[in-house]
């Protein structure tokens, strides 16, 4: 059956030429409905945050820049409401279409701008990342991700919501499409040669399954001649960073909402309403004490990834989840899973997701993460592995 724009995540069709001719020309791109586009209203996920505000009066700051590369705007995407959320689900609007892994979540609050690159909708869908909204559907879609270095992208034009851990990022089916888009929006960086580290947490923190799996890719690449070393952050690292990371985003999130959420009562979903009552429950202690382990672990990160080495490590712990999955067991996936994205979204590094293995049909990425500006290196470095990847025969062609 064929499946409509709806189906796959585009909410209104748009036609947004490019300012002028460039490096991106030929390329369309979706937008997630987050950030403005001059004309048009910011629903945010919501119905009535779209209700009780006006029509963007200009483009946000990372959409002019992508017209004025020479790309073009086809369509906003869906959103998880006011983007709070991994599964990529919405109670006002249907779950978009996961086409690299049919009846399973597309991941994510970019979850739209996935949708419709994964059915081939689009060449590039924008998104935003907080604590993996394009890191993970990019791993449950079998697409190209970035979430690029905490403030290399302006965020002026986008919905307000955890500013310390907010970044424009995009999904692409291609690596090579991925470090053209990042070429067009980020300053040049130095090369990465301090090799390939294997995070040992983050490995063990997976399903068996997809550690095997991106293990054996380690191996091909390591065959290829790649540098690679494994390291530990020793004991039970990943889950601090979890807690800082949600403490921090609790905060923030009702800083930037709460007072619009109390004058106005608007209608939310039940997951939604509850994540917000948590959000406000998150004291100025807890938030002092999140970033203070935070500024110790950006200084670590940066200690450890300066001279160019890469962190490797799985995207995602699992597979897309199925559409009927128990909602317990998205909770607890939920926490399992902002183990792994804390560790670029607390210490503001860039990261790259690639459809790297498969597991029964299912995808599921691998990412890298670099020191923190470090993104257009980072992507030439995605690029090449991805090349020697190919050669060794071991992705499938990703998007389904």
């Amino acid at each position: 059956m064929e499946t409509t724009s709806q189906d796959c995540g585009v909410l209104s069709a748009l036609r947004c030429e490019p300012h002028a001719a460039g490096t991106l020309s030929g390329l369309d791109v979706v937008v997630k409905d987050v950030f403005d586009i001059a004309g048009t209203v910011t629903g945010f996920g919501n119905p009535d945050w779209a209700r009780l505000h006006g029509a963007a009066t200009a483009d946000a700051a990372v959409v002019s820049r992508l017209r004025d590369a020479g790309a073009r705007i086809t369509g906003k995407t869906t959103t998880v409401e006011f983007t709070f959320g991994l599964e990529g689900t919405n109670h006002w609007y249907p779950t978009p279409r996961n086409a690299a892994a049919p009846g399973r979540l597309p991941g994510g609050s970019s979850c739209g701008s996935a949708s419709a690159v994964a059915a081939g909708r689009a060449g590039v869908g924008l998104g935003s990342d907080t604590g993996g909204s394009v890191r993970i559907p990019a791993s449950y879609c079998g697409l190209f991700g970035i979430r690029p270095s905490q403030g290399a992208i302006s965020l002026l034009g986008a919905m307000p919501y955890a500013p310390s851990l907010d970044v424009p990022g995009w999904l692409c089916r291609d690596a090579q499409t991925l470090r053209r888009v990042g070429d067009a929006l980020l300053p040049c960086a130095p090369a990465l040669d301090g090799g390939l580290l294997l995070l040992r947490e983050a490995f063990d923190n997976a399903r068996p399954e997809v550690a095997e799996a991106l293990g054996r890719v380690c191996e091909r690449l390591a065959a290829a001649g790649w540098s690679m070393h494994e390291l530990g952050l020793a004991g039970d690292a990943l889950e601090p960073l979890r807690e800082a990371m949600a403490d921090i985003h609790g905060r923030e999130v009702w800083q930037s909402l709460g007072a619009w959420i109390d004058a106005n009562g608007p209608a939310m979903g039940a997951h939604t309403a509850q994540r917000m009552r948590t959000a406000s429950r998150v004291d100025a202690a807890a938030a002092r004490s999140a970033r203070s382990l935070r500024e110790a672990f950006r200084e670590r990160m940066q200690r450890l990834l300066g001279a160019g080495a890469v962190l490797v490590f799985p995207t995602s712990p699992c597979v897309a989840p199925p559409l009927d999955a128990a909602p317990d067991s998205l909770d607890e996936l939920r926490r399992q899973t902002q183990r792994v994205t804390a560790i670029a979204g607390l210490a503001g590094l860039p990261e790259v997701s690639l459809p790297a293995a498969r597991i029964d049909g299912l995808p599921v990425g691998l990412s890298l993460v670099a020191a923190a500006g470090r993104d257009r290196a980072l992507l030439d470095l995605a690029e090449r592995l991805w090349r020697d990847l190919a050669d060794a025969g071991v992705p499938e062609r990703p998007g389904g």
